[in-house]
């Protein structure tokens, strides 16, 4: 059973902020032996929310997603992980399904992005998501970039 918490930086706990910071260096550093600066000054700003899924007290599920203060500027969703532990348990769906509901709740008139790994195009497809750029190298992994259009009431 997974503990979902939808938080703005402003709720996170010290313990919460350093689990998502070493599941985020465990995997995007670490695993994928990828050396780049994670902390990058937007984890705490703004309307910026985390998605954080706990798996008997061990964070196992993370994303977070970005506010731009421009209006016309999409919400951008990254940093989507999760832990090595809990691969295979179709975790990815149940957290992606999580992040739009925090989007579509906190901003429901707001296109969504995301940087995803090119080789899970069908998985963000999946959730309405549409390539809108040429495969790039970022950090030595293909990437694409992905846009969703705001939900029209």
């Amino acid at each position: 059973m997974i503990e979902w918490q939808n938080l703005h930086h402003s709720e996170l706990t010290v313990p919460s902020l350093y689990a998502l910071l070493r599941l985020r260096c465990e995997v995007f550093v670490v695993e994928q032996t990828c050396p780049y600066q994670d902390i990058d000054g937007d984890d705490l700003v703004g309307d910026n929310r985390h998605i954080l899924g706990w798996k008997d007290g061990e964070l196992v599920a993370y994303a977070r997603i970005l506010k731009s203060d421009s209006d016309v500027e999409p919400v951008v969703i990254g940093r989507v992980i999760i832990s090595g532990r809990a691969r295979g348990e179709k975790l990815g769906y149940q957290l992606m399904e999580k992040t739009l509901e925090a989007c579509e709740k906190q901003w429901p008139d707001k296109a969504l992005y995301l940087g995803a790994q090119a080789h899970l195009q069908g998985f963000y497809a999946h959730f309405g998501f549409s390539p809108v750029t040429d495969v790039y190298d970022e950090d030595g992994i293909p990437h694409v970039g992905m846009a969703r259009e705001a939900k029209q009431a």
